[in-house]
């Protein structure tokens, strides 16, 4: 299947009891046994373990992403959380230094005290990043593009160290989608997702997601996702699938939109720099050329007063943008990161990396591009 039948079709099947279209859901947590430890259906005894709605989900999952096994959690956190319970004290893992300020505050503060060593480094600088691999060292973590700088890294280039090393890589996917890049594809081992995010697509659900291709490694971190019980419920599953649907549909507008707002922002006066990876002056421009098939709708910029008391003044004004934190969800938001989603990363460490107090986030919706852009119009006036 081609991706656009495989976010309907792929890996679903019409329920077999009752011919329903859709996955019906499966509001219950435990299932009938024939004898002591004979489960009715051997798939589902517990909804903890498994359960119907939210199987169906994480089959799409697989789907979607080129996988052979998706799991679902009850947030994109309680996903990277389960991907660390698989390293002890001593182990030692190397990560984007520009990180979500949740994944950041996990690694950092959470972790601190458990003996993993974390190593935060531009994975641009390959040699850089070279030279922190040790015998130690069990997984490397990226986003690509970031959050909110949408700095890139290559996915293969990173792909083929890790792979001669035996070191498990883990790509968060959440700001490309599986429709825009394909990092199980391109070499990784592990695809995470805040599937709160643009596979949920309408601001009505909190979920996370994994994806693998070793189908031991699936097993591991569902037997790890099953004894911590982070588990995504079949309510939240069904949304997160319904979603998964239009996926396609949604991304493609997001893009539409997203370039024709970085195209009205990175010719306004009042606009310093706009951070998108579509745009030829963007640093990693040509690797976003070669891994994505598009650009999405995720901007940043900044004022060429550099002035934190503009962006405050602008996220004040908007009207059909929405001041909120979150993406992805069909509506446009407008997000202050040092203020909201990135406060739990220290200052220095934020100006370190670039996130200044001037620095706006966008998350385009699929609205009128035209209506984007008057309210744009009005709030920097």
């Amino acid at each position: 299947m081609k991706f656009n039948t495989k976010v309907i079709h792929g890996g679903q099947h019409h329920d077999p009891s009752t011919g329903a279209v859709m996955p019906p859901v499966y509001q219950t947590s435990t299932f009938v046994q024939t004898s002591p430890g004979q489960p009715l259906n051997p798939d589902y005894e517990y909804s903890r373990a498994a359960n119907p709605t939210r199987s169906a989900l994480e089959n799409a999952l697989a789907s979607i992403e080129n996988g052979t096994r998706g799991l679902a959690f009850s947030s994109g956190l309680a996903a990277t959380d389960c991907v660390l319970r698989s390293f002890k004290a001593g182990d030692e893992i190397i990560a984007m230094d520009d990180l979500y300020g949740g994944t950041y505050r996990m690694f950092t503060r959470i972790y601190k005290d458990s003996g993993i060593k974390f190593h935060f480094v531009d994975m641009n600088d390959i040699e850089k990043f070279k030279s922190l691999i040790n015998e130690n060292t069990k997984l490397v973590w990226v986003e690509t593009p970031t959050n909110p700088l949408m700095k890139l890294a290559d996915i293969q280039e990173i792909a083929k160290i890790t792979k001669a090393k035996k070191i498990l890589f883990a790509v968060d996917n959440t700001f490309a989608t599986p429709y825009l890049q394909k990092p199980l594809d391109l070499g990784a081992d592990i695809v995470m997702h805040s599937a709160t995010k643009y596979l949920g697509g309408h601001s009505d659900v909190i979920a996370g997601a994994l994806i693998v291709k070793d189908e031991a490694l699936g097993e591991q971190l569902h037997f790890q996702q099953f004894a911590t019980g982070a588990t995504l419920g079949p309510m939240d599953s069904f949304l997160v699938l319904r979603g998964i649907k239009t996926l396609h549909l949604r991304v493609e507008r997001h893009c539409e939109n997203g370039g024709k707002v970085v195209e009205f922002l990175n010719n306004h006066p009042k606009v310093k720099t706009v951070y998108y990876p579509g745009l030829p002056s963007h640093p990693y421009h040509e690797i976003a050329k070669k891994q994505m098939s598009g650009f999405g709708g995720m901007v940043s910029f900044t004022f060429v007063s550099g002035k934190k008391e503009d962006a405050i003044d602008f996220l004040e004004k908007v009207k059909v943008f929405t001041l909120a934190e979150s993406l992805g969800g069909v509506e446009s938001l407008a997000n202050h990161p040092a203020l909201m989603t990135h406060a739990s990363i220290p200052e220095e460490k934020r100006k370190e990396i670039g996130i200044t107090d001037d620095l706006v986030r966008l998350s385009v919706g699929i609205e009128d591009a035209e209506d984007l852009i008057e309210d744009l119009k009005q709030a920097l006036a």
